[in-house]
């Protein structure tokens, strides 16, 4: 059976958005426990794709700049790299020092930068940036997270209710199924089994289910099996499987023509705003939306109540 694509970029991407202060507390406790969640956080994706068009480095990259407040006050800048490739980068240590440097010159900001590496390399962990001549020497240390390591912490992310304890399991088993796809299936049932037997609810079950359903991808015949079997167990849990991804796709459906009326009405919809409508999977707050976008008398109106409906949630 041929190896499908996973989709590891698209997963953490949306898992960080979704879930940036679980993400920090899982695997830097001690920078979420110094960051001010009440003043909120912003994602500086615009900032951060300038300097990205402006860097000599073609590639593009999984990377996240996010602006936070310390608890004394203090605005801060977190530079977030997400490094899933299998094979080793030697150009990497010097793009995290590129991207910090040109984030500090460019907005006379602190900068954070933190490490995810996803390779199935053991060895390679860089931690540093450094150069130096004649008594001058320039150096940038950055903490990292080696998602290997995990394998030998397993029973801790099965004991973590976080969802980054899921996706991190995703993520590994992906990589060891690569060439058993019948493997990743049942892992996949596994994992998804997993989070209704710890309780979670189905709108988290949902949420996560993308996540994974982006990296254990099957093709066609085996996913077909998956479903079958989902259903099955969902049924003996007393929940069609059916069900839960019909509201899924209900909800992205009612999300696309919330942006469509807005974008029909009032020409310009801010990236920002179609990005809420996207973490939305409420169907019932979802059809109140569409039915206000509808009759809304300005953007910035439909702005207000999306804003205090996501406050809500």
């Amino acid at each position: 059976m041929n190896e499908v694509r996973a989709d590891y970029d698209g997963a953490w991407k949306e898992g960080v958005e979704q879930y940036f202060e679980a993400f920090l507390a899982f695997f830097f406790p001690e920078i979420q426990a110094e960051i001010d969640w009440e003043r909120g956080y912003d994602f500086l994706d615009q900032e951060l794709q300038q300097l990205m068009r402006e860097s000599e480095i073609g590639k593009q990259f999984v990377d996240k700049l996010i602006k936070v407040w310390l608890k004394d006050g203090k605005e801060t800048w977190l530079l977030i790299h997400l490094e899933i490739q299998s094979q080793v980068d030697t150009n990497f240590p010097k793009r995290m020092f590129s991207y910090h440097y040109r984030i500090f010159d460019r907005y006379n900001q602190e900068v954070v930068s933190l490490a995810i590496l996803g390779d199935n390399q053991a060895n390679w962990r860089p931690q540093e940036y450094s150069y130096g001549r004649w008594g001058c020497r320039l150096s940038l240390q950055f903490p990292i997270v080696k998602l290997l390591d995990y394998e030998s912490r397993w029973s801790e992310l099965e004991q973590s209710d976080s969802p980054f304890a899921v996706l991190v399991m995703a993520h590994l088993r992906t990589q060891t199924t690569t060439q058993d796809l019948t493997g990743r299936l049942q892992w996949k049932l596994s994992l998804i089994k997993r989070m209704y037997e710890l309780g979670y609810s189905r709108d988290k079950i949902q949420q996560i289910f993308r996540l994974l359903d982006r990296l254990m991808t099957l093709p066609p015949e085996l996913d077909l099996n998956f479903k079958a079997e989902l259903e099955r167990f969902e049924a003996e849990q007393k929940m069609t499987y059916m069900t839960s991804i019909e509201r899924i796709g209900i909800a992205e459906a009612t999300q696309k023509y919330i942006a469509q009326i807005l974008t029909i009405r009032f020409k310009d919809v801010s990236t920002e705003l179609v990005e809420k409508l996207n973490k939305l999977y409420d169907i019932e707050l979802l059809n109140q939306l569409l039915e206000k976008a509808v009759t809304t008398g300005s953007i910035s109106e439909f702005e207000q109540q999306l804003s205090q409906e996501d406050t809500n949630t």
